[in-house]
Parts: C-alpha cells; structure tokens; sequence
C-alpha cells in the first residue's frame, strides 16, 4: 500500500470526522496525525478517531514524532524528522512491522536517508509554507535531485496546491504531501480528487 500510495494528508487533531471522511474519501491514500500543541490526551483521543478513519477508507494512519501513540492506536506509520528520534531508536520502538517515514531537505539529507532504515522519505519544503514556519524552501531543484536518485518511495512536501502541483509532477514527483490544500478547502473531497488525479502511476 505504501508503494502505491500517492497522496498523503498532514492534519492536525482537532481535525473534524467530516474533514477526514471528505479527504479520505476524494482519495488520500495516507492521513498523519502532527500536532505539536495538542496535549497528550487530545493526541490519543484524536489517534483514535484517525485510525477509525484510515480502516474505513482502506487508507494507512501515520503518526509524527510520537511512536507511543502509534502503538497505542495500531498505526501503520510513524514520521519522523531530522530533529526527532533516529530512525534505528524508533525501529527498536514500534517493532517490523510499523513503517517509518524521514524528513529530508537537502541532496545530503536524502542520500543519508535512503541509507537509513527509514521506509519513506518527504522531500521538501518545495515551497515555503507557514506550517513550517522559518524553513527556507529546499526548491524545484531538489524535487529534480530526489526523482533521479530516489531507491525508495518519497513524496513531494510544502505548499503544494491545485495550481502548483503540475510543476512538481514534472519535476519527477509521483506522490505528494498536502496540508493547507485540502484541510482549507470549501470542498475537501473534490480538492483531494483533483490532486490525486495530478500524480503520475508509474
């Protein structure tokens, strides 16, 4: 499902069940829990209603930066960053059977990464986006970078919309991560649709 996955969304917990059911439904083929500001107990209450999600959609649950809650919600996936855990530190954690996610944001990061344990890598931020905020934009360029030296699946990362996303497929991107595009839209699911139908199937 991983291999095959093109479309991921990034939302926070206090995302409605109608946003996720909307998004999950236009076609997100992964939905992650990120929530730096949530307490604890909202990020477990809030895992739950992801995974329930996630199961009725046949879509893969991902958590950021907390593999406790992974476990406890039976998630498919944990994120992380290049602040974060390592990614051997979380593998001992969540056990084989949970995959990992990396953030990378330069041609060096990614080879270390693809070099790592990590199943996953994002690529980014391709633009600068307000949800990570001081980040300077990593560029059109390393789209390009990551397309010709890419040994494992990676998604496109940061300010991706509707109006951007052809020039990250022709880049090379094949999958995408999306926040604002979808979780702002009037119409969530007709959003996700058009982005999902924007990624090349290889």
């Amino acid at each position: 499902m991983l291999e095959d996955a093109r479309l991921y969304f990034v939302v926070e917990a206090d995302a409605s069940d109608r946003l996720l059911d909307e998004a999950l439904g236009g076609g997100c083929d992964l939905l992650q829990l990120r929530d730096h500001d949530a307490p604890d107990d909202e990020l477990f209450a809030a895992a739950e209603r992801f995974r329930d999600a996630c199961d009725a959609h046949d879509a893969l649950f991902v958590v950021n930066d907390r593999p406790e809650i992974a476990i406890h919600a039976g998630a498919d996936g944990v994120h992380v960053g290049q602040d974060d855990l390592p990614v051997d530190a979380v593998r001992r954690l969540v056990g084989p059977d949970v995959f990992i996610g990396l953030s990378t944001h330069s041609p060096e990061q990614f080879d270390a990464a693809l070099a790592s344990g990590a199943d996953y890598l994002s690529v980014g931020p391709v633009w600068e986006t307000p949800t990570k905020a001081g980040r300077p934009a990593a560029g059109i360029d390393y789209v390009r970078y990551a397309a010709a030296h890419a040994t494992k699946p990676w998604f496109a990362i940061g300010g991706i919309d509707e109006a951007n996303i052809g020039e990250v497929v022709a880049a090379g991107a094949t999958r995408a991560v999306v926040v604002r595009a979808i979780r702002d839209a009037d119409d969530p699911r007709a959003v996700a649709s058009a982005l999902k139908s924007r990624l090349s199937v290889e």
